[in-house]
């Protein structure tokens, strides 16, 4: 625990002017970035007697070995500089806002040649329109199935699409009048795009105007005496009208705005924002996150919440107006930047009175309903976190609380395709953009011990490689961050405890490895799954937590997580395997094109699903190779499975392929982790 005065600035090396500061730990890692309109006044305040700070602020100032700054021009200049820093370093003593679940959203994939309409979660990717998101996933699937013989637009996936294609030949939705089958021409492309451009009008909020233009057709083709094309129009509208039904009119002038709520206690706060789009509400999220910086106000923390939900999002997904409970913290920077985003005017308000008013109260109570149903939920509890970590520290008598814990483990499957992973816990909940996967190289059939000597012993072999570039009496900051993507380099920080899945062998193999690379100082220790022991290097009896102890509760996790996560990538690698062997049946087909086809495709299930023409583009094919190509999985996957047909959901009539959508996608830890081969 650092001194505060041994790392203060000297008196008049503070400057008065706006600018950013960052605060980093004895290891160079930064650990809080704030903003101040003025440097010295602000930073000043860190340095007074600890007595008086909040006790959040005290950690802070003790854990930190180091003060730095940038003075930037303005406001909204330090507003930018504070979020790429906050992005780029993820200080732990920042607050940040995670979702209290996972939502899901509607999606358009303006991206493909014929656009698909989907439900999924997940991050945004580009090239997709996202609607929401919403409370619940069947009641966008319902709303979906109701504007679909409205707006037929295709919403099958992409091996269905190819497959109905190939065969010239529509699907369930095409026959029922759900899709507009452009897979067989029914459609061009043009006419489509703009049934997908009515459809994603309607979604915006504009219902009025093509409710109107239907009832316009409806009376025309009265007219004209063509009733079954009146009837139809007809039933269309009634469809509208039961979608519009779900989502009640909340502000009667149509207003386009978002409305955010807080509900917080000394330790946490909540917060839910509603997404109202012509005067309905279209889409709802909540956020939970700890109070890190025990000095933030509640106009700190809307200000902050602003600032990461909005950065990086595209014009149409910032609305004109957004309601907030309390005056930010640097209102104008903030309106000013939001302008930038969305290329027009955006205003910042407090509602006072009529339908705002009582609409900022219900997303209030949500806020407080989320807050405390977040408090009975065990694992994000900080109070559960900070006691879990307190337990192991003291029980396996560390020389501080192991705020980033490493926990390692191998899966086979009789020794052949062996590989491991690696998991991080910080401050107690998972970092999954830090787990990676290792490929065993050196170790023959199956062993255990010596596979978990060759992983830590290249884990740790990368962080000094990472860290002997470093010169001596320089900042380690900048060193431990790759300047092409702006994160941390793989193996760049220092764990506070190694936890292997396994007894005493394990423990010793992970104890000698560390201490060749001259590690000896980082704890290790393992934990034993028959009876939950935890073993220690060089100890005869293990250590034994209580059965309720939230410390042997995380170490659990840990583990359960690192074996998971090592099951993943060894199906992965067999499923591989099942490829090449697929393809070794292929005349003629060598080693560098069946690389070629496992690279692009990536497994099996997606090559089955490629069409001749889709193999035939790729380098060194041509059209009769790609035809024995995928004559031969076709082949397979008869023999695997002759009575395969693509299951129907009777309640939509939506087609349910086993592709799986790119947003509701593999678990997070699968989608980031990288694989170190």
């Amino acid at each position: 625990m650092a001194d505060p005065s041994s790392y203060r600035p000297a008196p008049g090396s503070i400057p008065d002017s706006p600018g950013v500061y960052r605060f980093s730990d004895s290891t160079g890692r930064v650990i809080y970035v704030g903003k101040a309109k003025n440097l010295r006044s602000r930073l000043s305040s860190y340095f007074q007697d600890l007595v008086n700070l909040h006790p959040r602020t005290q950690t802070m100032v003790t854990t930190a070995a180091k003060v730095d700054w940038t003075v930037v021009a303005n406001e909204v200049e330090s507003l930018q500089l504070e979020y790429s820093w906050i992005k780029e370093y993820d200080p732990r003593f920042n607050v940040k806002y995670r979702d209290d679940k996972s939502y899901p959203w509607l999606a358009i994939t303006l991206n493909e040649e014929y656009p698909r309409v989907m439900v999924g979660r997940g991050p945004k990717k580009k090239g997709v329109r996202y609607f929401g998101p919403y409370s619940h996933a069947w009641a966008i699937r319902e709303t979906v199935d109701l504007l679909l013989r409205v707006f037929p637009m295709r919403s099958c996936s992409k091996g269905v699409f190819n497959r109905h294609r190939q065969i010239g030949r529509p699907c369930l939705l095409g026959y029922i009048g759900k899709c507009a089958a452009p897979c067989t021409g029914q459609v061009t492309q043009e006419e489509h795009s703009k049934i997908v451009e009515d459809f994603s009008a309607f979604l915006s909020g504009q219902t009025a105007t093509y409710v109107r233009r239907l009832e316009k057709e409806m009376k025309a083709a009265a007219a004209e005496l063509e009733y079954e094309r009146a009837a139809k129009i007809r039933d269309d509208l009634s469809a509208l009208d039961k979608a519009l039904a779900k989502n009640a009119v909340v502000l009667g002038d149509g207003t386009d705005t978002d409305v955010i709520a807080l509900s917080e206690d000394p330790l946490e706060v909540a917060v839910q924002i509603f997404y109202v789009r012509g005067g309905r509400i279209r889409g709802q999220r909540g956020w939970i996150a700890d109070k890190a910086d025990g000095d933030a106000t509640t106009a700190d923390l809307v200000e902050r919440f602003i600032q990461q939900t909005y950065a990086g999002e595209g014009a149409d997904a910032i609305p004109r107006e957004i309601l907030v409970p309390t005056v930010p913290a640097g209102e104008e920077a903030l309106v000013e930047w939001l302008s930038e985003f969305r290329g027009s005017r955006v205003a910042i308000r407090v509602p006072q009175r009529g339908d705002k008013k009582d609409l900022m109260a219900t997303v209030e109570r949500n806020a407080l309903q989320t807050l405390t149903m977040h408090k009975t939920k065990r694992a994000s509890d900080l109070t559960t976190r900070n006691l879990a970590l307190e337990e192991i520290q003291t029980a396996l008598e560390l020389p501080e609380v192991p705020l980033r814990m490493e926990c390692y483990d191998v899966s086979n499957l009789q020794g052949t395709e062996v590989v491991a992973s690696m998991v991080v816990f910080e401050d107690g909940l998972p970092r999954k953009s830090e787990y990676r996967r290792f490929v065993i190289k050196g170790v023959e059939g199956q062993n255990d011990v010596a596979s978990i000597a060759e992983v830590l012993t290249r884990r740790f072999k990368r962080m000094l490689e990472d860290r002997a570039g470093i010169p001596e009496g320089e900042d380690p900051t900048a060193y431990l961050i790759d300047p092409e993507t702006g994160r941390a380099k793989k193996f760049a920080y220092t764990p506070s405890l190694v936890v292997v899945d396994g007894g005493p062998p394990q423990v010793a193999a992970a104890r000698q490895a560390m201490d060749e690379l001259g590690l000896g100082d980082i704890p290790v220790c393992g934990l034993a799954k028959r009876l939950e022991e935890v073993w220690l290097p060089d100890d005869e009896d293990p250590v034994i937590f209580s059965r309720t102890s939230e410390g042997l509760y995380l170490l659990q996790r840990l583990r359960d997580e690192a074996h998971r996560f090592a099951i993943t990538h060894h199906r992965n690698r067999r499923s591989k395997s099942m490829v090449e062997s697929v393809l070794d049946e292929v005349t003629g087909l060598g080693e560098v094109r069946r690389k070629t086809l496992l690279k692009h495709f990536g497994s099996l299930k997606k090559l089955r699903q490629a069409s001749i023409d889709e193999v035939a583009e790729l380098p060194g094919f041509g059209r009769r190779t790609a035809e024995s190509v995928v004559l031969a999985v076709n082949s397979a996957a008869t023999k695997a499975d002759t009575s395969r047909a693509p299951s129907v959901n009777t309640a939509t009539g939506e087609i349910l392929d086993d592709d799986v959508p790119e947003l509701s996608g593999a678990p997070d830890g699968d989608r980031t982790g990288r694989t170190e081969s």
